[in-house]
């Protein structure tokens, strides 16, 4: 039986219909577009990151509703999520019960995907990845609690951007030590000490904490991001 050779480049954009491709840049397009219009909207912003796992009944849903409260009441910045449920409705929730400004960045998925009820804004997408630039693009910290893959993805991402000084050094705060501590012996006995794949300095790019009053703190003294108007 002969062997089936790899498709070359050009023989695979052949195989893809020209309308699909212009249909998907097009659709991409308007996602960035109304994206930079619905961020424009709030030029002082808090993103926070989470699982959508998280129950109702957890410690950690409480907390994450005491926190978006008291960041709503002491600074008035806008809260953002990617407005679904777990740790992005404990967000929304509290930011809402405050009568802050409580956004979501909701997505479209295969399967059926729950939007909370505590988002007093909100704009949806297709492509994840058009999201993730809005979710991350101009804000004045990130916050982030605990979660899986996507969390994680997230995360680093940002953590990527400061370390290679593609945007500033914008504020990371993990929030809640009993879950990112493990996370940080990670980085730090096994990329760092064992394997060198990161630098001391960059243990220093996000912060630990447990203190709503820390992160408050942190966010007042963070500068208004400006830095993405001149991007090249």
């Amino acid at each position: 039986m002969q062997k089936q050779q790899p498709k070359e480049i050009g023989d695979i954009k052949k195989d893809i219909h020209a309308g699909e491709i212009r249909e998907h840049v097009e659709h991409i397009q308007y996602e960035f577009q109304e994206g930079f219009k619905f961020i424009r909207k709030y030029p002082k912003s808090v993103t926070f990151f989470g699982s959508s796992q998280i129950s109702k009944n957890s410690p950690i849903y409480e907390k994450c509703v005491k926190l978006a409260s008291y960041i709503s009441k002491e600074t008035s910045y806008a809260i953002m999520t990617g407005g679904g449920p777990g740790v992005m409705e404990a967000i929304n929730k509290g930011a809402f019960e405050a009568g802050g400004k409580s956004l979501g960045f909701n997505i479209s998925l295969p399967h059926s995907h729950e939007i909370n009820d505590y988002m007093t804004d909100s704009i949806k997408f297709s492509y994840f990845f058009t999201r993730k630039a809005m979710m991350t693009f101009t804000a004045e910290a990130y916050v982030f609690l605990p979660g899986g893959f996507g969390t994680f993805d997230e995360l680093f991402g940002i953590l990527t951007l400061i370390q290679t000084g593609k945007i500033p050094h914008v504020p990371v705060i993990l929030f809640d030590s009993s879950y990112w501590n493990d996370v940080l012996a990670l980085l730090k006995n096994t990329m760092l000490d064992k394997f060198h794949t990161i630098r001391e300095k960059d243990l220093k790019i996000f912060r630990i904490s447990d203190s709503p009053e820390e992160v408050v703190h942190i966010i007042k003294n963070a500068p208004v991001s400006e830095w993405w108007r001149n991007i090249n």
